[in-house]
């Protein structure tokens, strides 16, 4: 058996380092303003124990861009680090000096970011050398001037340095001058660094002010443009703050903050703050969803310690919330070492199915206590409480008691209340409940009011992810079934026990179908005879249920599949109405014809597809008939 230790080559990890550690080169940012944040943080917490009576000073954080020296650098007014401290946790890779700092101070109400001590190192993924000058806030230790080229090879001596803190100069590589835009770090240090809790600085702004004393009585003040130091950060975003202090216009506020290109507000928001069993806290916004799936996955953004890690939180959230915009921090969501990229595990799974609680608990609340106002919402919450209940089985348990039907006039039921409603009419013999819904009033009209005329209910389901919703429900209530009011001939789809009788004989029957079919695409139409009441119209267009759920599935999911392709429809003829008499009696052929043919064309006119040379014919006819 052979015993040893594995032997990390230090000339072989910077490599890895610059090209395989970080997804992005601009992370380098994110990783020396998080250090100096800590840097930071450690000197307040030294200093409200009572361990330092060092003066804190201004601790604003200083990026400053020098085109003409090819460098960027990042000042600090922190603890800063001895020549000791500089040989620990710089010379000895992924020691990390927040770890231990945690460690000892295990107590305190700690806001370190740092965790693995290799953020400095990403500095080198667009600097060929890195210098540091750094002094501690134990004022009788020298300063010391650190420098490498990204090899194993370094030096080290004292230096003068007059404050305490730490400045990271980097000399930026000829192939990564593209970071010496002071613009461009703007927009970095905006993407990475814009909730962090010390103050940062890049370069200036400019601002119009009135002096004063300048303007004489009677005049307009003159307003004059002064330059002021360009602070990037709000150092205390809203969802730190507790949610007892906040106002609404605050949250509203803060939206336009996180998403300045919006311009409708949100319809509301839930504010997380949890802290057991995991730390959490977060605002999440309800914008008005559109009457489709409007999935931005950049629109939640998650921030560890307040500094933004990534905007693409598949696996922390459920894709439905997907839907939502607004910020998650949390110290207890698994990183991988560079902080680029989500690790899943169990927490992750605790912290996703909590926020889905939440936000269900949020909306059963909202319903409960003003119900009125959330019907009012309903059209803009619908895609998402469906979305969520089609995909999610844990928030359908609990959107069950506050899902919404809206039918035709406009009123709105629960689940349970739209049951009741229905039951007594809507069961057909075989004791099933039918669901009767339209998706477009004006062009089902005519099926609308059939159904009305026996006294029936109809739900308007014109929603973007009603067909999927659809198929859902019907797996969920017991001995239900759902039918579009064009699916067949009302008789048809709640049939009941005392059905029709028929006027005809069979035979006439089949001599009217016959006659039908000879004026009909057979490729398009089937032709059936229907027993009908006298009152009910002479021909009707229907499409199966099934087959256009399917065709309208297919049509979501952006595929023409074999349904898609499908174009079929019934042509039902009323048996007992007097133009079927007619129709049979008439010995004219060319009379005949043309009667079937105005009657198919009616019908076909009442679902919006006649179009086109026939619809021309029709005209035509139509005028002849008159």
């Amino acid at each position: 058996m052979q015993k040893g230790q594995i032997n990390v080559q230090t000339e072989n990890i910077f490599p890895v380092i610059k090209k395989f550690l970080y997804s992005e080169h601009d992370i380098f940012i994110r990783e020396l303003i998080s250090n100096a944040v800590d840097a930071t943080q450690k000197l307040k917490m030294l200093a409200s124990a009572g361990k330092t009576d060092s003066d804190l000073g201004d601790l604003t954080i200083h990026v400053k861009v020098d085109k003409e020296q090819k460098t960027i650098t990042v000042s600090d007014h922190g603890i800063g680090m001895t020549a000791e401290e500089v040989d620990k946790y710089i010379n000895q890779i992924a020691f990390s000096g927040a770890e231990e700092f945690l460690q000892k101070f295990k107590s305190e109400d700690t806001n370190i970011i740092g965790h693995f001590g290799l953020g400095f190192y990403s500095a080198f993924m667009v600097a060929s050398k890195v210098e540091i000058v750094t002094k501690s806030y134990r004022e009788e230790t020298p300063a010391v001037k650190w420098t490498c080229t990204g090899s194993p090879d370094y030096e080290m001596e004292e230096t003068e340095k007059q404050e305490r803190g730490t400045d990271i100069i980097l000399h930026i590589a000829e192939d990564m001058e593209e970071f010496l835009n002071e613009n461009k770090m703007v927009e970095l240090l905006t993407k990475y660094c814009r909730f962090l809790p010390i103050p940062i600085c890049c370069g200036e702004r400019s601002e119009w002010v009135t002096p004063e004393g300048e303007a004489k009585e009677g005049e307009e003040p003159k307003k004059v443009e002064v330059k002021v130091p360009r602070i990037i950060n709000n150092t205390n975003p809203l969802w730190k703050q507790s949610p007892a202090d906040i106002k609404q216009e605050d949250y509203l506020k803060f939206y336009r903050e996180l998403y300045p290109m919006s311009f409708e507000e949100p319809l509301f928001q839930i504010h997380l703050n949890v802290d057991y069993p995991f730390n959490l806290t977060g605002i999440l916004y309800f914008p008005k969803v559109k009457n489709q799936i409007e999935i931005q996955k950049n629109k939640v953004q998650l921030y560890c310690n307040q500094v933004f890690i990534t905007d693409q939180l598949e696996g922390v959230i459920p894709e439905f919330m997907m839907l939502l915009h607004g910020v998650i921090d949390s110290p207890d969501i698994p990183l991988n070492v560079s902080r680029s990229y989500l690790q899943s595990d169990a927490n992750v799974k605790k912290i996703s199915s909590h926020i889905t609680k939440k936000v269900a608990d949020k909306l059963e609340e909202m319903f409960k206590k003003d119900r009125e106002d959330f019907e009012k919402k309903w059209d803009d919450l619908k895609v998402f409480i469906e979305y969520g209940s089609i995909t999610d089985e844990k928030f359908y348990e609990k959107a069950k008691n506050f899902i919404l039907f809206k039918n035709v006039e406009g009123k709105y039921y629960t689940l349970e209340e739209y049951k009741t409603h229905i039951e007594t009419l809507q069961k057909d013999k075989n004791d099933t409940l039918i669901y009767l819904y339209a998706n477009d009033v004006n062009t089902q009209h005519v099926y609308i009011q059939s159904a009305k005329e026996k006294g029936y209910d109809i739900l308007l389901m014109d929603g973007f992810l009603d067909t999927h919703f659809i198929n859902m429900l019907e797996q969920k209530l017991e001995k239900s079934r759902f039918a579009r009011v064009d699916a067949d001939v009302m008789d048809k789809l709640i049939e009941k026990e005392d059905a029709n009788i028929s006027k005809l004989t069979d035979e006439e029957k089949k001599s009217l179908q016959e006659a039908f079919e000879k004026c009909t695409d057979k490729a398009r139409f089937t032709v059936e005879i229907a027993n009908l009441s006298e009152s009910e119209l002479p021909v009707l267009i229907t499409q199966n249920e099934f087959m256009r759920r399917f065709k309208d599935m297919e049509k979501l999911s952006g595929q023409k599949g074999f349904y898609g392709s499908m174009e079929h429809y019934n042509l039902v003829i009323n048996g007992n109405h007097a133009l079927a008499s007619r129709i049979l009696e008439e010995t004219d052929a060319e009379v005949k014809e043309k009667l079937i043919h105005q009657l198919v064309d009616l019908a076909l006119l009442s679902q919006n597809i006649l179009t086109g040379e026939k619809l021309s014919e029709f005209i035509r006819r139509s005028v002849d008939m008159i």
